[in-house]
């Protein structure tokens, strides 16, 4: 372990602190990863049994060192949590009841070390489906509605095989049964699913973490955050060009991304546990002052969601990713800027504005971090048209070869107009409209869409 050449000097600290005071800056997450492939036995009970075992014997003292370096420090971490094994990778030859019982150890595990959340109740499909695959995702709706902290994701598309319009085809109807199956929480259990095409192994962010086949045993994966310092950053330059701009908002990057790995490399030490990666990710909160599209603004916009607002994002995102990827050795994740729109103020209002709709959103998914990001939609939106959503989502992102995600949520029986209400970091989100025009017979048509030629770029 190379604790012993970190190194934070005084004047970095005091920075550090008034970041903490001022400008919202928090530890979003410190995220262990657990491979539980060896859990694997000959019945559905007996494996849940192991994982649960496994995970509460690893993460028992996660929360608590968590807690111990947030008050030594001084520095606030939000969410403890934890991202398993993919569970359709140790589930083959179960069907969908035995899925359930796995998927319930998990939940059972996450209350008994008190972590918020537990990552992984995912399969990879982005070339096609096991039957272990297709019970897990029968299981989906299920899990979400009775799980309380379960989180799922669904690989359905990258750049080297193409997307799996098969799967596109299922989750569609997927995430409208779950939507309805947690219709007296607004489709809450759809918050806590996504579907990704080129899905990360190491995203310690949920709903979408899982702790990947190339994964070590165990790892510490740290999620930093902090809008409101980049903000500040910003606010304070308005004369600067957009190049010196960048360059401030890098540096300010790099600052952030010290403290992450500060924690990151205790929290390793400290567990017995590899430290990971840092994901030098963006991530706002509802709360005043912490919002993407706030930084945006700031650099000139008069709204988000405006002509501009792809550029500027666009900016933004390299310029997080330049000066964190200094700061750090390693460096993962998704990293980038993210665009949720129920949980960042500023998105809440372009949307109720009329500034930002569901089509500038997509574009500006093609240079930010992830996606598609919870956003509510009307509750009578058929399966086809979410389908095709998360279509052209993992188009964007298998062409593009990044990753993107569609976290989307059909509220039930709510239309334009209505709200969303999730309380916390979860937020609440204005309806938005979607094109009325039917994908129907596309999305219908199923099979693959072939990979893109690698070569004759333009």
């Amino acid at each position: 372990m190379s604790f012993a050449t970190f190194s934070i000097t005084k004047d970095e600290i005091l920075e550090t602190v008034n970041m903490i005071s001022t400008e919202n800056l928090d530890i979003r997450t410190i995220t262990m990863g657990i491979n539980i492939q060896d859990s694997r036995r000959e019945t559905g009970e007996k494996t849940a049994k192991q994982i649960y075992e496994k995970i509460v014997r690893q993460a028992n003292d996660l929360v608590k060192v968590g807690d111990n370096i947030e008050k030594e420090y001084g520095i606030p971490i939000i969410n403890k949590r934890i991202s398993v094994t993919p569970v359709a990778l140790i589930g083959n030859g179960f069907n969908k009841d035995d899925m359930l019982k796995l998927g319930f150890a998990l939940d059972k595990a996450a209350q008994e070390v008190g972590v918020n959340f537990i990552g992984g109740f995912s399969a990879l499909v982005h070339k096609g489906f096991t039957n272990g695959d297709l019970a897990l995702i029968d299981a989906i709706p299920q899990i979400l509605d009775e799980g309380e902290r379960v989180c799922s994701s669904i690989n359905i598309g990258n750049t080297k095989s193409g997307i799996n319009m098969d799967a596109v085809y299922r989750m569609g109807k997927i995430i409208k049964e779950t939507a309805e199956q947690t219709g007296d929480r607004d489709g809450l259990g759809c918050a806590k699913l996504v579907v990704f095409c080129n899905a990360v192994e190491d995203n310690p962010f949920m709903a979408g973490a899982f702790h990947g086949p190339g994964e070590p045993e165990s790892t510490i994966n740290i999620g930093i955050s902090g809008p409101g310092v980049v903000l500040n950053a910003v606010k304070k330059h308005p004369e600067l060009d957009l190049g010196g701009l960048a360059n401030i908002i890098k540096n300010t990057a790099f600052k952030i991304t010290r403290t992450g790995e500060l924690v990151g490399r205790v929290a390793s030490e400290r567990l017995g546990v590899p430290f990971g990666i840092v994901d030098l990710s963006l991530a706002p909160t509802p709360a005043i002052g912490d919002s993407v599209a706030d930084i945006l603004e700031a650099m000139g916009l008069g709204k988000v969601g405006t002509h501009g607002s792809t550029a500027a994002l666009a900016l933004l995102n390299d310029a997080v990713k330049k000066g964190g990827a200094m700061a750090s050795s390693y460096v993962g994740g998704l990293s980038g800027a993210f665009i949720p729109v129920s949980e960042d103020a500023g998105m809440i209002d372009a949307v109720l504005q009329g500034s930002l709709t569901i089509d500038k959103l997509e574009a500006m998914t093609c240079v930010c971090s992830v996606g598609l990001d919870m956003i509510a939609i009307p509750g009578d939106t058929p399966a086809h048209t979410i389908s095709a959503i998360i279509a052209d989502e993992a188009a964007i992102g298998m062409i593009n070869r990044k990753t993107t995600a569609v976290r989307i949520i059909p509220a039930p029986g709510k239309n334009v107009g209505d709200w969303v209400e999730f309380g916390g970091l979860l937020g609440r989100a204005p309806i938005i409209k979607l094109n009325d025009f039917s994908p129907e017979k596309f999305i219908n048509r199923q099979g693959r869409i072939p990979a893109p030629i690698q070569a004759l770029n333009n």
